[in-house]
C-alpha cells in the first residue's frame, strides 16, 4: 500500500504539474506557480489522510488487511484530487469567470465520483474501514473547499460556511470529549444523513456553473443549509449522550416525527409550493422577465413551470420536479426582485428535494434512487 501512494502521490504531481503548464498559456507564472503549490499542499493533505487509515484497509475489525488500495480507494483519491485541484484557485488571482469554468466541472465529475466510488465498492465485494472513513474526508474536504470559491465569486451566502465548518466543529468535538474521557457515544446509520449529505454535494457542484447566478442562488443556499445543521445538531446530541436512540421513549420519538414529517409536513410543503407558485405567475415578474428573453416565450416558460409543480403537488416524480424547478429559478430568474411567494417557493422546493414527497404520492422513484446504495 506504500509503494501505491508514492505512486498516486507521483501521478498526481503529473496531473497538477500539467495543469500548471496550461493555466501558464491563459494566465501569468505567478498564477500558474500559486495554483500549482496550493493545489499540491491540499493534494498531500488527502494523502496524508489515506496513509494515516492505512491500518484500516480491512473489511472488518480483526479482519486481514488488503495489500491495495482497491478500486473504490482509488476512485476516492481521485476525487480527493480534483477538489485539490479547485483548491489551488483559492489563494491564486484569476478571473471569476475562468475560474467558475475551470472548477464547476472539476468538482461536478467529483461529486458524481461520490456515488460511483461506492458502487464499485460494493459490487467488488471490498468495501473496507478505510473507504468509510477516507470518503468522509474528502467529502468534507470538498465542502469546504468549494462553497469557499463559491462565496468568493458571489454565488451563495457567507453563512453557507457553517455547513464547511459543522463538520471539523463536530469532530473537534468528539476529539475533546475522548481527550477529557467522556463518553462518545455512536451514531445510528441514518438514510437521511447521508442523503442531505450528498445533496450539500450536488447544490455547491451546480451553483459554481456560470449561469447559476444570486440572489437566487444564496436563498437556494440557505434553504439547503438549514437542515444540515439541524441534523449536525441532533447527531451530536447523541453522540454526546444527550439522546439516546436505544432508549424506547426516544425511539418512539424518532418515529413519530418521521410519521408527522411523511404525512403531514412534506404534503404542506407541496401545497405551500403550489400556492406560491400560483401568487408568483399572476405577478407582473415573470412578464417582465421573459421581456428580454429571447430563449423563454411567457407560455413556454409557464408551461415548465407548471408542468414541475404538478409533479410535485401528485407527487410523481417530486423530487425531480423540485430539481428542475430550482434550475429554472437560478438560471432566469437571478433578475428579479425576490418577494414573500419566491422565498416559499425556493424554500419549499429545496425542501422537498431533500425530503421527498411523502405521503399521498402517486410515484416516488426517484426517492428510491436517493436513499438506495448502488451495486
Amino acid at each position: 500500500m506504500k509503494r501505491e501512494l508514492q505512486l498516486a502521490a507521483l501521478l498526481a504531481s503529473v496531473v497538477l504539474l500539467a495543469g500548471a503548464l496550461a493555466l501558464l498559456q491563459i494566465h501569468s507564472q505567478i498564477f500558474a506557480a500559486q495554483w500549482f503549490v496550493f493545489s499540491s499542499l491540499l493534494t498531500s493533505f488527502i494523502l496524508l489522510q489515506c496513509w494515516q487509515r492505512r491500518a484500516l484497509n480491512r473489511a472488518a475489525v480483526g479482519s486481514p488487511l488488503y495489500p491495495t488500495l482497491g478500486w473504490a480507494n482509488r476512485i476516492t483519491l481521485l476525487r480527493g484530487v480534483l477538489i485539490a485541484a479547485c483548491g489551488g484557485f483559492l489563494w491564486a488571482d484569476a478571473p471569476g469567470i475562468a475560474t467558475a469554468w475551470i472548477c464547476a466541472p472539476l468538482y461536478t465529475v467529483a461529486a458524481i465520483l461520490d456515488r460511483v466510488d461506492g458502487f464499485v465498492a460494493r459490487r467488488s465485494g471490498r468495501t473496507t474501514l478505510l473507504g468509510t472513513e477516507f470518503d468522509t474526508v474528502v467529502d468534507a474536504l470538498g465542502l469546504l473547499v468549494v462553497p469557499l470559491l463559491a462565496v468568493g465569486l458571489d454565488k451563495i451566502h457567507w453563512s453557507y460556511l457553517l455547513v464547511s465548518a459543522a463538520y471539523y466543529l463536530f469532530q473537534l468535538g468528539l476529539y475533546w470529549r475522548r481527550q477529557h474521557g467522556k463518553a462518545v457515544y455512536p451514531l445510528v446509520p441514518n438514510n437521511l444523513r447521508r442523503a442531505l449529505a450528498g445533496f450539500q454535494m450536488g447544490f455547491v457542484a451546480v451553483v459554481l456553473w456560470p449561469p447559476f447566478l444570486a440572489p437566487m442562488t444564496n436563498v437556494i443556499g440557505i434553504a439547503f443549509m438549514v437542515p444540515v445543521l439541524i441534523g449536525f445538531g441532533v447527531d451530536w446530541l447523541v453522540v454526546s449522550g444527550g439522546i439516546h436512540p436505544q432508549l424506547p421513549a426516544t425511539t418512539r420519538l424518532f418515529n413519530n416525527l418521521a410519521v408527522f414529517s411523511t404525512t403531514f409536513f412534506q404534503p404542506a410543503l407541496r401545497l405551500l409550493l403550489l400556492m406560491a407558485l400560483f401568487m408568483f405567475s399572476r405577478s407582473s415578474d415573470l412578464a417582465q422577465l421573459t421581456q428580454d428573453n429571447s430563449f423563454w416565450s411567457a407560455a413556454a416558460l409557464n408551461y415548465t413551470l407548471g408542468l414541475c409543480a404538478a409533479m410535485i403537488v401528485l407527487g410523481f416524480g417530486g423530487r425531480i420536479g423540485a430539481l428542475v424547478l430550482l434550475g429554472l429559478l437560478a438560471w432566469y430568474f437571478p433578475a428579479v426582485s425576490l418577494n414573500s411567494a419566491m422565498g416559499v417557493v425556493i424554500v419549499s422546493a429545496v425542501w422537498i428535494l431533500l425530503l421527498g414527497c411523502g405521503r399521498f404520492s402517486l410515484w416516488q422513484g426517484d426517492d428510491r434512487w436517493v436513499t438506495r446504495y448502488d451495486g
